[in-house]
């Protein structure tokens, strides 16, 4: 498994020609829709011939990435889970990098925004799956989801409990009652899991298990990821008191526009694995374009040399970038990247 290192300072602004793009998904390069348009996905293959290396930096899980699998070029690899996994997709979607949170630390979160936001309902994401509590709200229905307490989520032996074939499995527990009834549609708009809209086609790949993408390196099946939903909750003021509450605890961020949390090991970030597999490649972050959108992008943003925020931006996401670009759903990465191309990149990053 592997730490990602704390976010390295913000780079001086320089016109140095770019080596790597980092972008985020969902409200940056993915349509509403939740699909990639022919102009993106000509101009990402663009920036790949041209010798611009590209990454897909997002909080969504590995097997939300059949969306984009196809568009990796080169080394294949995307950053996962806001950084605590990297996937490999040309390996369908297989995870071969980990920075975990340990599961002791996860339930003195739970504990402590159980004391500080009471209604505040959780669940837990895996490296083989996600798995949630009666009251968070319904998402995109994983048939092989466990639904139970998030004490009992974050046990020592919970992954000894699942079963290891989906013919095991006569009748899955799910959101709905037995049958598995309950809505689908209420997936992310953001990068995560939570209630947000129309998933539009969130592809899964790499399904290997009943719980999702899984690796032979981790069949201990680390938790990467902890989700907090508060249903009444602003958004912002949840992140706020999240992090004065646990902040010693864990890395706190947010990507959906409804009070949903995602929770991360201490250190751990879109930032600091970009950071890692940039110096593996001997890239500078004076070399780096990055683009995003919500607050969870914000410290990959302040550590690229060039960074671009969605005209859809979140407010503090337009205050920390050196550029703007047009709306995700305008192809304002496509825009970026062909202007980089044909132009070079401007000194102001704009």
């Amino acid at each position: 498994m592997t730490d990602a290192p704390a976010t390295p300072p913000r780079a001086p602004g320089t016109a140095v020609a770019p080596r790597l793009i980092a972008t985020d998904l969902d409200g940056t390069l993915l349509h509403d829709d939740k699909t990639v348009s022919d102009r993106t996905i000509a101009a990402l293959a663009a920036a790949e011939r041209a010798g611009i290396e590209v990454f897909f930096v997002t909080g969504r899980p590995a097997r939300w990435m059949g969306v984009v699998s196809d568009h990796v070029h080169g080394h294949g690899l995307a950053i996962c889970a806001n950084g605590a996994a990297v996937v490999d997709l040309h390996r369908g979607g297989r995870i071969v990098e980990v920075s975990p949170l340990e599961r002791t630390v996860a339930l003195e979160v739970v504990d402590a925004l159980r004391s500080g936001a009471p209604g505040t309902s959780f669940a837990v994401e895996r490296t083989g799956g996600i798995h949630y509590e009666p009251q968070y709200p319904p998402l995109l229905l994983d048939p092989a989801a466990v639904v139970a307490p998030a004490e009992k989520l974050l046990a020592e032996d919970f992954v000894s409990t699942l079963c290891p074939h989906p013919a095991d499995h006569d009748e899955p527990q799910r959101p709905g009652g037995p049958s598995g009834s309950a809505p689908f549609g209420s997936a992310p708009s953001g990068d995560t899991t939570g209630p947000a809209g129309p998933a539009g086609p969130a592809v899964p790949i790499g399904l290997t298990g009943p719980t999702g993408p899984t690796s032979p390196a981790f069949p201990e099946q680390p938790v990467i990821k902890l989700l907090a939903h508060h249903p009444e909750l602003d958004p912002d003021a949840f992140l706020t008191l999240a992090r004065t509450t646990a902040g010693d605890l864990a890395s706190f961020t947010r990507s959906s526009p409804t009070a949903l949390l995602e929770i991360s090991g201490p250190g751990v970030s879109k930032a600091g694995t970009l950071a890692r597999c940039c110096a593996e490649r001997g890239i500078s972050p004076q070399e780096v374009v990055a683009f995003g959108d919500m607050p969870n992008d914000i410290e990959m943003l302040t550590w690229a040399g060039t960074s671009y925020a969605m005209a859809n931006a979140h407010p503090d996401v337009l205050a920390a970038t050196t550029g703007r670009t047009a709306s995700n759903n305008d192809d304002g990465v496509a825009a970026v990247i062909e202007r980089i191309l044909r132009d070079g990149l401007p000194r102001d990053g704009r």
